[in-house]
């Protein structure tokens, strides 16, 4: 193996690799089993015991940890990890030898990471730069940059920066005193609101146009939502909004296409600013959340960006992605 050229090939003698659609570079180990319709990319590394199956597509610089089994209609993109023994199932209502016409299709995006004993069902989706965690059984799609864990999976918390530009995804405090702050997330900004409080009772106040940086045509209220689901995950091409949890907390994710960090809105007096293209994602809601929201357009639904890779081509030059 020490005199293996770095372009080619690598069949260890105890492996069986039938395809001829393997990409230079690429690694496959003792008892593993390559059927012959797979295609694999450049410099993937197939450890022991994985069977890849006839109509499987995996990207380039791919880890397949040992104990794991590819099923038809799994697409796997480039520099994904899959940890050992996850699991990937292709039928939901398997009975022995009926086969249905075709196999549900599950993607999983760039950069994503399967945790050892994790269990995707079929026809899901695990986002780019996604995390799943070990044991964690997945049964619904997974956004991108969402680490989800349990059973069923749930989001807990969201990943940071690409994995070549590793960075903290902990926001920064909002200004003790009314102000704004700039978050450093394109022209994202947090708000401290003016706040009074006496005997008679607390009161919040702002001004459009002041405090809130733009005049209001709508608003909205968001309550009642269970902890485990999350709202958002959309951009907007013109509309700016302006998020207050007016009761209990919710977190805020904000991203620019380059970066996003995530706010805790947890008073009546701190508030967000989320301009036109900026990703924006809601999670984590307190019980008796309420969230307000306040935008400065009428509802288009032609104003939506809802696929993250569309707002990554709209938000960011083509080099960058």
């Amino acid at each position: 193996m020490s005199d293996q050229n770095p372009d080619e090939i690598y069949v260890h003698p105890q492996g069986l690799c039938e395809s001829s659609q393997v990409g230079r570079g690429s690694r496959v180990w003792a008892f593993a089993h390559v059927l012959k319709g797979a295609r694999l990319g450049e410099d993937c590394n197939v450890c022991d015991h994985v069977f890849i199956e006839n109509d499987v597509v995996v990207g380039d610089r791919v880890t397949i940890k040992c104990g794991v089994q590819l099923w038809d209609g799994l697409r796997v993109e480039d520099d994904v990890f899959i940890g050992p023994n996850a699991t990937f199932t292709n039928d939901r209502f398997p009975r022995s030898k009926q086969y249905p016409e075709s196999f549900a299709q599950t993607t999983i995006g760039r950069w994503a990471s399967i945790g050892a004993n994790a269990t995707i069902l079929p026809g899901v989706s695990i986002g780019q730069h996604a995390m799943v965690g070990a044991g964690a059984v997945v049964t619904r799609s997974v956004p991108p940059y969402a680490i989800v864990v349990g059973n069923p999976a749930r989001i807990v918390g969201y990943a940071s920066g690409r994995p070549e530009q590793p960075g903290s995804s902990t926001g920064i405090a909002p200004p003790q005193k009314p102000g704004v702050t700039r978050t450093g997330i394109g022209e994202v900004t947090l708000h401290r609101m003016n706040f009074y409080k006496d005997v008679r009772g607390s009161l919040s106040v702002g001004e459009f146009q002041r405090d809130i940086p733009f005049e209001a045509k709508r608003y909205f209220l968001v309550y009642g939502v269970p902890s485990a689901e999350t709202r958002g995950e959309h951009a907007h091409r013109e509309c700016h909004q302006f998020l207050i949890c007016i009761n209990g907390s919710c977190a805020v994710v904000a991203d620019d296409g380059y970066q996003r960090k995530e706010f805790l809105l947890d008073a009546p007096d701190i508030g967000i600013h989320l301009p036109p293209m900026t990703w924006g994602i809601q999670y984590k809601y307190s019980p008796d959340a309420v969230l307000l929201v306040f935008a400065s357009h009428y509802y288009a639904s032609d104003d939506y960006v809802r696929d993250y890779a569309d707002f990554l081509a709209l938000a960011c030059a083509p080099a960058d992605r």
